[in-house]
């Protein structure tokens, strides 16, 4: 992030790493076809971009755990499976 007000927005920064997180897990490229799989799969479904991305099992879990500042501690691994 180069703005430095995004930088301190603590909530934004957790959604990025829980992004980050799920990117390692998936060696990254594999996040990448996922997310691009999942994202057309959902548009088909939802016939809307912006519903398609926020239903997104990695947006749905960085979404709903971003203002838990202690989540990344816990979270078992592949947890963005159970937002599928």
């Amino acid at each position: 992030m180069k703005n430095k007000e995004l930088k301190e927005n603590e909530v934004l920064v957790n959604h990025e790493k829980i992004h980050l997180r799920q990117q390692r897990e998936l060696l990254v490229i594999f996040f990448y076809l996922f997310y691009v799989v999942e994202w057309m799969i959902k548009l088909i479904h939802f016939r809307n971009g912006y519903l398609a991305y926020i239903n997104l099992s990695f947006e749905r879990e960085a979404y709903q755990n971003e203002s838990n500042l202690n989540y990344l501690k816990s979270r078992k691994l592949y947890r963005f499976f159970n937002y599928l």
